[in-house]
């Protein structure tokens, strides 16, 4: 296993400082420490404990996803306010900027994959299709606010799908997230973009895409950066930091106006494609932290 580099104490002290002020990490209670004091005990293996500063590193990732799932609830509340009101045009403004908190965290999420079918799951994993009742969550809604063109008769949804995320943000305040999917979440956002999102199908509805391209990378970025102080390999950092910067400027084409995205029916197959490499390139390369940081 790889030594974990050591850092000096005032290095350590201005990497956190840095790091809070990056990620808004606000109330660090709930989140220095790995496990709840109430969590129920976990089966014993053996391993080499982590290294102070991986401990942290880890302990500061779940401060940040629970900050994540709070800002879930409130936005989604705020989105779902709209839909209730019978407000389409605010409705589809806020659809958006309501699952990007979720979309930042979205592999921890994925260990609840009961919830998730509730929230996040599209039309076509289920034997009606569209038409099954099971289709409900944020893409049922997406159906009906950017195809129908209407919130009409979306009320209960709407109210479910604010109540499902409530119970997400209670999950995951009480979870203790193992230490190799925090590690590996870095390069599961990337690579849930290359592998499924760049062909559109994620938000076939409302094309908003790109948002999520968006709050995908800055999630990795997220979890990439606190545990750059923690790699050996400066060249491999420099590496990665770059991929990153390109991945952002690429995107940042596609910006509007209003500081949100242009439609991903925009992008031309030609676009696509020119995001499609710098992204496969970076997942790769996150693909190795876990092994880097020898957690298996």
């Amino acid at each position: 296993m790889p030594e974990i580099p050591r850092l000096a104490p005032d290095r350590r002290r201005a990497a956190a400082v840095a790091v809070a002020l990056m990620v808004g990490l606000g109330d660090p209670r709930p989140g220095w420490a790995l496990e709840q004091p109430d969590s129920p005990p976990r089966p014993a293996r053996p391993s080499r404990p982590a290294a102070p500063e991986l401990a942290a590193a880890l302990a500061a990732y779940r401060t940040y996803v629970v900050a994540q799932a709070d800002a879930f609830v409130r936005e989604t509340a705020r989105f779902v306010a709209a839909v209730q009101a019978g407000q389409l045009a605010e409705a589809r403004r806020l659809y958006a900027p309501a699952r990007a908190p979720y979309e930042r965290i979205e592999p921890v999420a994925a260990l609840f994959p009961d919830l998730i079918k509730r929230l996040d799951v599209r039309g076509d994993e289920f034997e009606l299709r569209e038409r099954d009742p099971a289709f409900v969550g944020f893409h049922r809604l997406e159906m009906a606010l950017f195809t129908h063109g209407s919130t009409e008769g979306l009320g209960e949804a709407a109210e479910r799908l604010a109540a499902e995320t409530v119970i997400l943000r209670d999950r995951v305040a009480g979870l203790a997230i193992p230490p190799a999917k925090a590690v590996g979440t870095a390069s599961a956002l990337i690579e849930g973009i290359a592998a499924t999102k760049i062909s559109g199908e994620e938000e076939r509805y409302s094309r908003t895409d790109l948002w999520d391209f968006q709050a995908n990378i800055e999630g990795s970025k997220v979890v990439f950066t606190l545990l750059r102080p923690l790699l050996a390999d400066r060249d491999f950092v420099a590496r990665v930091e770059r991929s990153y910067k390109r991945v952002e400027d690429l995107l940042a084409r596609y910006r509007s106006p209003d500081g949100g995205f242009q439609s991903y029916d925009n992008l031309t197959a030609r676009d696509r494609n020119a995001l499609k490499g710098p992204i496969t390139l970076l997942a790769e390369d996150l693909s190795t932290l876990r092994g880097r940081l020898g957690i298996d």
